[in-house]
């Protein structure tokens, strides 16, 4: 690795983790400004190190001031030339912010960002891994990587009540916008954080205990299903397989096989998936698998990829 592209890849790192650490630490209210601030930053630098690795050097200096390298804005049109990519409109919500996160951010816009931001993040570690063959779950474990977003949000009366007439009608316009661009444009752009409960008979499997009771005014309703199951189990099977791949590859790890008695070392093939999906039943498991009504097809989740991926890198010359 050119030791330019390099520097420029271990400061994007760092500042990736410098914007999550400063998001999910609960004792920080500067939370959305710093993490708007590293998270551009470590794009930037991302960009630049990908452009380096394709055009050279001078391709990141103005042609007329050797001095200055060009903005976040320009890398991502080099890199990412499609100005209705959903990823692109999430990156430009994100910058507006960034530019003005010093006039009168509050914390309410948390509630309004956090899914450009999630999304952003899945993004990055999808490119760090495409681009540059680096794993960022080897920097930070998975479970960090997802936000830890406050619960509380603002209807638009709450919100008028809240704030100057101005600064009201600025906040609600903003989350009406991002709003219709979620429906518009899918989890590309922006990722939903929610929690879903769902009742399990076994309580050595549950995370959470409750009980359902008559004499109380604080009712819970008993889940019967999940209703937004196409956010969750996102990948079919040949996603999934091209999925672990990518990480896999990141990681430099390959599979030891053996052909006529011979050990060969290979990727990750749909019939290796099969013996997974059958070794840890995952058809039966409603955290890795859901079956759609409509065509019956499976979808699988998250924990699912992470299952395969964990496995595989604790023994990749044995887990075949």
């Amino acid at each position: 690795m050119e030791d330019l592209q390099k520097r420029l890849i271990n400061k994007s790192i760092e500042a990736f983790i410098m914007g999550i650490e400063i998001y999910n630490k609960p004792t920080i209210k500067y939370r959305i400004e710093g993490f708007s601030f590293f998270i551009c930053n470590a794009w930037e630098l991302l960009l630049k190190a990908q452009i380096v690795k394709q055009n050279g050097e001078q391709a990141v200096y103005f042609s007329d001031n050797e001095d200055r390298t060009i903005s976040l804005e320009d890398a991502l049109k080099l890199i990412f030339t499609n100005e209705k990519d959903p990823f692109r409109i999430n990156m430009r919500r994100i910058i507006q912010l960034r530019n003005t996160s010093t006039h009168f951010i509050t914390e309410d816009y948390e509630t309004i960002y956090a899914p450009l931001f999630q999304s952003n993040v899945v993004q990055f570690i999808n490119k760090m891994e495409e681009f540059h063959k680096i794993d960022i779950t080897e920097y930070v474990a998975q479970n960090f990587l997802t936000l830890s977003v406050r619960p509380q949000t603002l209807n638009t009366q709450e919100i008028r009540g809240k704030y100057s007439p101005a600064m009201a009608e600025k906040l609600i316009q903003t989350q009406t916008s991002i709003s219709e661009d979620i429906k518009d444009l899918g989890s590309t752009f922006a990722i939903p954080i929610k929690t879903t409960l769902v009742m399990i008979k076994n309580p050595k499997k549950a995370d959470l205990l409750v009980s359902v009771v008559d004499e109380t005014s604080n009712q819970i309703k008993i889940v019967k299903k999940l209703t937004d199951p196409d956010s969750i189990f996102i990948y079919s099977p040949s996603k999934l397989v091209k999925t672990v791949n990518k990480k896999l590859a990141a990681s430099k790890t390959l599979l030891k096989k053996f052909r006529q008695g011979e050990p060969v070392f290979t990727s990750f093939t749909m019939h290796d998936f099969q013996l997974f999906k059958k070794f840890y039943d995952m058809t039966n498991d409603e955290k890795l698998s859901h079956k759609f009504k409509l065509g019956g097809n499976y979808g699988y989740s998250q924990n699912a990829l992470n299952l395969i991926v964990e496995e595989i890198k604790k023994d990749p010359e044995n887990i075949i």
